[in-house]
């Protein structure tokens, strides 16, 4: 695997992926009841910021301030977001940063860790071999929090059903494999098996190469319970950007949480438009009875 994305930290679809993160488990949270936390590609945990403008061999245009960087120092973003924020801040504070400019951008379990209670579990998966070394690293020994060089796919056949006897599962894969869409659609079909009432967020890129109408079809085929999938996108679908948006399919979403991701994908979208054509929004695949 080739991908690293200390790269992309930080950048729109950071951003975007992290916020409904966080409302996502918000949402699990309003039952007193623990629930598992289970990341099947976690990647490294903290991302330096510094380093985005440093490619392999030749530099690179850093992502991040046409990620987060455009919501410091903002005083109109939704309560939501600012939550988010927050978080990166504080995480970029207890990392060593003391400038006013982010420095250390902390990934996935970072962030869900920050936000889960004592009585909920994290359970993390990195198949990458130096991913993995850095992710354990940084959280292995902490308690309740476990990390796992496993394959992701495979990973939730062993971990669920959970004890919790409820679970959030995030699936954030590279996208560099071509039967991507398909280990989804299986991973799927291993999680509905084993524990039905399952929230699965998927997140994927809008990209000419990235088949989503194909991926959308093949769950719909598969008997979903409610899901719906929120998107955004910073240009339109003429623009020449590689990626030039995202989405999250939401599989067993926590109830009313949809008005509140559609509401912020439209905000985000308006202030992280990089060309004409940014939109964001929230549809149904299948709606709750």
């Amino acid at each position: 695997m080739n991908y690293r994305h200390h790269y992309h930290a930080g950048n729109f679809a950071d951003v975007f992926k992290h916020v409904v993160l966080g409302r996502l488990i918000s949402s699990l949270q309003r039952k007193d009841k623990g629930f598992l936390y289970l990341d099947t590609h976690a990647g490294r945990g903290r991302y330096d910021l510094a380093r985005a403008q440093h490619g392999e061999t030749l530099a690179r245009t850093p992502e991040w301030p046409a990620g987060i960087g455009r919501l410091v120092g903002r005083s109109d973003m939704p309560v939501e977001v600012g939550h988010y924020l927050a978080a990166v801040r504080d995480f970029d504070r207890r990392c060593g940063n003391l400038t006013d400019e982010l420095r250390f951008y902390p990934g996935s379990p970072w962030l869900a860790k920050g936000w889960l209670r004592p009585q909920d579990r994290m359970a993390l998966c990195e198949l990458q071999p130096s991913e993995f070394a850095a992710l354990s690293s940084e959280m292995g020994g902490i308690p309740r929090v476990s990390v796992q060089p496993l394959n992701g796919y495979v990973a939730v056949r062993s971990m669920l059903p959970c004890s919790e006897k409820r679970a959030l599962v995030l699936i954030d894969p590279p996208f560099e494999d071509a039967n991507e869409w398909m280990a989804i659609v299986e991973a799927w079909e291993d999680i509905r098996a084993r524990m039905p009432a399952c929230t699965v967020a998927v997140w994927y890129p809008l990209t000419t190469r990235a088949r989503i109408d194909v991926f959308l079809s093949e769950l719909r085929s598969r008997q979903l319970p409610p899901t719906w999938v929120a998107e955004i996108a910073v240009a339109g679908t003429d623009s020449p950007l590689k990626m030039r948006g995202c989405g999250l399919v939401v599989v067993n979403p926590p109830w009313r949480l949809d008005e509140e991701v559609r509401r912020l994908a439209t905000w985000l979208a308006s202030v992280l438009a990089v060309a004409p054509g940014a939109e964001g929004g929230l549809v149904w695949l299948v709606s709750e009875t």
